[in-house]
């Protein structure tokens, strides 16, 4: 108790910087070989779950992307690539799997939001989620949404914690994730978008489509959709996905030039005002330091 005392004294203090947020936050080491413990058995009658994958030039990566998703061998899995026309060696990846990738298709678009919603509209699941050509799907990560999704009707949404890897699939980081509060959504959105999965019931109500007018908070925009509806979003305690940084991902390329003006529209949109910095800041600081006290115990439970 003494250390969660410590850590929680020195969390509401400052002294421990936020890790939310935060991409690189050590030298790389390799990820843990048992993430999730334990994974529950799939349903008996487990839900068809629809998992689309936009990508463009994302061959060096795009097999990894989809090893771990067919290695969960989830027995009721839907999946779709959805690929810009990539010049690539991605179609030959894509090729390599047979029969294994239910849908893929390679043909120009207009951009990631427009992929998605061609990607969807092919699909027929229950559950729903999309999986960016860098990133990656935890062993166990199916297992432990369908439980979940089977075990409580009333959810509509899930998500949990990410792993930050760097190009050769080492961790530099990772978010662990508060419980789900939906007030914090108007301010920022740090859900992590490859851990993301909904009901197809409550996406229909949403409108059905990923809005192609964001290029990139279109993820933002559809967890604020669900939320407007009434859904019930929930955050799962479990390391689901991981999510890549590199020099050529969209992260890093457009958040200055594209993603402040569409978060910008975004807190408009959901607050009826523009906050100022100040304003974001004293609302986040107390979920921002819950994330930290929670990084440390989990670190600390790492080193036991």
């Amino acid at each position: 108790m003494s250390f969660i005392t410590d850590t929680i004294e020195r969390c509401m203090k400052g002294l421990l910087p936020a890790r939310l947020g935060v991409l690189y936050q050590h030298d790389p080491r390799p990820l843990p070989d048992v993430v999730i413990p334990n994974p529950p058995p799939f349903p008996a009658a487990a839900a068809r779950i629809s998992i689309v994958t936009p990508s463009f030039k994302q061959g060096h990566f795009i097999r990894r992307t989809i090893n771990s998703i067919l290695a969960q061998e989830y027995p009721n899995l839907e999946y779709v690539v959805q690929d810009g026309g990539s010049p690539d060696d991605t179609v030959a990846v894509l090729k390599s799997y047979g029969h294994r990738i239910t849908s893929w298709v390679s043909e120009t678009d207009q951009g990631q939001s427009d992929a998605l919603n061609k990607g969807f509209a092919k699909t027929t699941g229950e559950i729903m989620a999309y999986l960016n050509s860098d990133d990656l799907l935890m062993p166990g990560s199916l297992a432990v949404v369908a439980d979940h999704f089977a075990r409580h009707p009333e959810v509509d949404a899930v998500y949990g914690h990410r792993f930050i890897i760097d190009e050769d699939d080492r961790e530099v980081g990772r978010w662990v994730m508060p419980p789900h509060d939906d007030r914090i959504l108007a301010y920022a959105d740090y859900i992590p978008q490859e851990t993301l999965f909904w009901r197809r019931s409550a996406w229909d109500k949403a409108g059905g489509r990923i809005d192609d007018s964001f290029r990139f908070a279109m993820d933002w925009d559809l967890i604020l959709r669900l939320q407007d509806t009434g859904a019930t979003i929930e955050r799962l305690p479990f390391f689901l996905g991981a999510f890549r940084v590199h020099s050529a991902g969209k992260t890093t390329s457009i958040i200055n030039e594209v993603g402040a003006k569409e978060m910008d529209r975004l807190r408009l949109r959901a607050l009826g005002y523009a906050p100022d910095h100040h304003e974001i800041n004293r609302v986040l600081r107390p979920y921002l330091a819950m994330a930290t006290v929670l990084h440390h115990l989990d670190a600390y439970q790492d080193r036991r």
